[in-house]
């Protein structure tokens, strides 16, 4: 398994078109988002090749608490004893992340945008259905850096959830904006950067006035909670999504 280096110290894990991300640092390591449950065996090989212990590992952060970045939180915390962090507004849907209500159906939705059925199928076989909430959390405060290996900037992005958060590493010009802006939207199959569709986004406006975040942290390269990494700069990406609007 090729594990990529995407910006300074970072690095890119994906399956299903799902991603998390691991930055080191010399403390260690810091995993962002925890994807599906079948990413577990796939996390433990990537700190193999990358040279690292599991007791290396320093913390997990989740952006939020939607099932596909739930995935192996509980069995990292329960095996590992790693701390997860979630920002207040997410807290309760890490613990239950299926309890939440998006603009539009989830169910019929993607009847309408058939490109999305593969998607939607592929993230099924990865656990998508099986997640397991995380309680005993811890906050993330945004608007400081995190106390975790790689030092992310937090920054509160309501939108796509109430707790959504994005994590600007400004010494490695890189913004991990998770599902505040995605390359792929495994609701429709369309991609390119944009918001995620309203049948898994609570707020398509909000989420729309929550790009401003992105844009203003002006990051070469841009890493998405699903799709492949923006390297034309924050603000071009910003600029797309809003040419693509809400959907």
């Amino acid at each position: 398994m090729f594990i990529p280096r995407v910006a300074d110290g970072v690095h890119l894990l994906t399956h299903a078109n799902v991603n998390l991300y691991l930055l080191e640092d010399e403390d260690g390591v810091t995993v962002v988002d925890a994807g599906l449950p079948s990413m577990w065996p796939m996390l433990q090989d990537a700190l193999e090749q990358l040279g690292r212990r599991p007791d290396e590992v320093r913390a997990l952060v989740l952006t939020h608490g939607h099932f596909d970045h739930v995935g192996f939180a509980r069995r990292a915390q329960r095996a590992w004893g790693l701390p997860v962090l979630v920002h207040e507004g997410d807290r309760r849907l890490a613990a239950h992340p299926y309890r939440y209500k998006p603009q539009s159906s989830r169910v019929l939705y993607p009847l309408l945008h058939p490109r999305s059925l593969p998607l939607i199928g592929g993230m099924a076989l990865a656990g998508a259905l099986q997640v397991r909430g995380v309680k005993a959390t811890r906050t993330l405060a945004a608007g400081a850096p995190a106390p975790v290996p790689g030092r992310p900037h937090v920054i509160h992005t309501p939108g796509h959830t109430d707790g959504h958060v994005i994590l600007h590493l400004p010494d490695r010009d890189a913004v991990i904006s998770a599902d505040a802006l995605v390359t792929l939207d495994p609701y429709t199959g369309r991609t390119g950067p944009q918001i995620v569709a309203s049948a898994a986004t609570k707020d398509t406006a909000q989420a729309m006035a929550s790009l401003d975040a992105i844009a203003s942290t002006g990051a070469h390269t841009v890493l998405p909670g699903h799709g492949g990494p923006w390297q034309g700069g924050a603000e071009a990406a910003v600029a797309h999504a809003r040419r693509v609007g809400e959907h």
